[in-house]
């Protein structure tokens, strides 16, 4: 998979980069992921990428042409690039999202800033405005690094334990159930019998029935998709 990067900070994914399995993936040529600063394609002298919003109004917007071009010039070698903009009136990302985005062969996300991105921006170049949730960051790099981490570990051999992404939170719309791990006690607080039985078949109800009991309690919304 090929993924492109779109900011004005390119810096902050400097340790993001080189860091864990994704900076494996990459030494492993399963992903390429450039980081690519959208200001080198603004006008010289000033290289303005943001100016006042028409119609008047708090903050600055992103100017369209920087974004356009950095855009259009990625997708000279990446043509059938999904662009997708990280934006808090974006649609919310799910593990569904994260899966369909896996099996794509070239990606690009656009950091947004300040106030958001000209219209024309998304009229133009745009094909999903994403959100992380119902909340507002400072912009779109730190989303961005969630989707693409939450997308790259499904793609074959970036995770070591490939198992670990079949029984994991999401999976038909259940939680994961409670795990756990040595000492079979601590503080007074021990393993389910049941985990420390070897009876496989009881293990795998009881994690399926720990994790419907998981998910009503926290995530009641999912079950209506189960």
């Amino acid at each position: 998979m090929k993924i492109a990067v779109l900011t004005i900070f390119p810096e902050i994914f400097q340790s993001f980069l080189n860091t864990s399995l994704l900076s494996k993936a990459i030494k492993n040529n399963i992903l390429s992921i450039d980081v690519i600063n959208f200001r080198d394609f603004a006008s010289p002298p000033h290289y303005k990428v943001d100016d006042e919003p028409y119609g008047g109004g708090a903050g600055m917007l992103l100017k369209p042409e920087p974004i356009v071009y950095a855009v259009e010039k990625v997708k000279e070698t990446m043509k059938d690039a999904h662009v997708i903009l990280l934006s808090a009136s974006g649609t919310t990302f799910t593990q569904e999202k994260a899966k369909e985005y896996s099996q794509k062969e070239n990606l690009i996300f656009i950091c947004g800033r300040y106030e958001g991105v000209d219209q024309r921006v998304i009229d133009l170049a745009v094909d999903e405005e994403i959100s992380i949730g119902n909340y507002v960051l400072m912009g779109g790099e730190i989303p961005s690094m969630a989707i693409i981490e939450a997308t790259t570990r499904l793609i074959p051999n970036v995770i070591g334990n490939s198992e670990s992404v079949i029984t994991e939170s999401f999976q038909e719309n259940l939680l994961e159930a409670p795990q756990y791990t040595r000492p079979e006690e601590f503080r007074g607080l021990k393993v389910p019998n049941v985990l420390i039985s070897g009876h496989h078949e009881n293990i795998k109800k009881w994690r399926k029935e720990k994790a419907l009991e998981k998910t009503k309690n926290i995530k009641p919304e999912l079950l209506g998709r189960v």
